[in-house]
């Protein structure tokens, strides 16, 4: 179930409960008159299956909501209530399957943001990688795996050509290109730093490496498994199935690609510099495409049902 906070203006008041009641799916609602200061106008909440949560949603928005008053939407993680349970099965689908297109956007919004900390997980993640590679260990390239935080804006270009949001795809290109540019310069830097206290070495890159030398080997098998971790993680960020992101992170040779390209830059490994970039252009392009066929049928399934999307 989700818990929907309105505020509108008095005059849509009558017009928001109105779209609420006729809303299959929704219950618990309550009308607050005049309780709102800034925005000044009435209060109304009011639970919603997540399955009609979307159409809902759509439904205040066109009714001006966003712009002349306010829509907050929290998940509730428990509701023991006999009329929550008969909204839920008044609702058509599946509340795992039910994709909450406004939500989507907004996450993967925040998620593609080119700030500090999305810049430092991702060179850390890279460092953590790049060690992995010189001591040919898997566990530091897992590890690594399960830091770097690239799906988010992976997941916001997928969205941005769904929803034809142009301005989000900008923002998730440019977080993905500059994130992966300074986090394979600083792991360069990092590498050269560890070479001269001596810690790194360049007959460890290019020794027989059989935890790690599938990094820079890109075959089909790494593009199947990045469409695969695409779907896994598009259906993982539209469902209530989230906790499977961290399995699709560490399934993917994005990260570990990426320092072992840039260990092997300092080292003029030109073979493995550049096998590494193709590895990591073949997993990010195979989990766009993945992930963009992925919410086109989950547009196409719920427009089947009759849900907007």
């Amino acid at each position: 179930m989700l818990h929907l906070r309105l505020i509108t203006p008095e005059e849509r008041t009558d017009e928001v409960v109105r779209l609420i009641e006729e809303t299959v799916g929704t219950t618990h609602l309550v009308v607050l008159p005049g309780a709102a200061r800034d925005p000044a106008g009435d209060v109304v909440l009011c639970d919603v299956a997540r399955e009609a949560g979307d159409g809902l949603i759509a439904g205040l928005r066109r009714l001006g909501l966003d712009d002349t008053g306010s829509i907050a939407v929290d998940d509730i993680d428990l509701s023991l209530s006999r009329r929550a349970d008969e909204a839920e099965e008044a609702a058509p689908g599946e509340g795992a399957d039910a994709v909450l297109w406004e939500g989507l956007t907004e996450a993967t919004h925040e998620e593609s943001t080119l700030s500090f900390t999305y810049v430092a997980f991702i060179t850390l993640a890279t460092m953590i990688a790049a060690c992995g590679v010189v001591l040919d260990n898997a566990i530091l390239i897992v590890g690594a795996m399960a830091v770097g935080p690239e799906f988010g804006p992976l997941a916001g270009i997928c969205t941005a050509l769904v929803r034809r949001r142009p301005r989000l795809a900008w923002r998730s290109v440019i977080a993905l290109v500059v994130g992966f540019a300074a986090a394979m310069a600083l792991t360069s830097a990092f590498s050269l730093f560890m070479d001269a206290v001596g810690l790194f070495h360049k007959s460890q890159l290019e020794a027989d490496r059989p935890n790690t030398g599938f990094i820079y080997a890109p075959d089909w098998f790494s593009f199947v498994v990045a469409v695969l971790a695409g779907i896994a993680g598009t259906l993982s960020l539209t469902s209530a199935k989230s906790g499977a992101l961290v399995g699709v992170a560490i399934s993917v040779t994005t990260v570990p690609a990426a320092a072992n390209a840039a260990v092997a830059l300092v080292y003029s490994d030109t073979h493995q510099a550049v096998r590494s970039s193709e590895q990591l252009l073949l997993n990010l392009i195979g989990i766009i495409v993945a992930g963009t066929l992925t919410l086109l049928a989950q547009k196409f399934f719920w427009r089947r049902r009759g849900q907007p999307a």
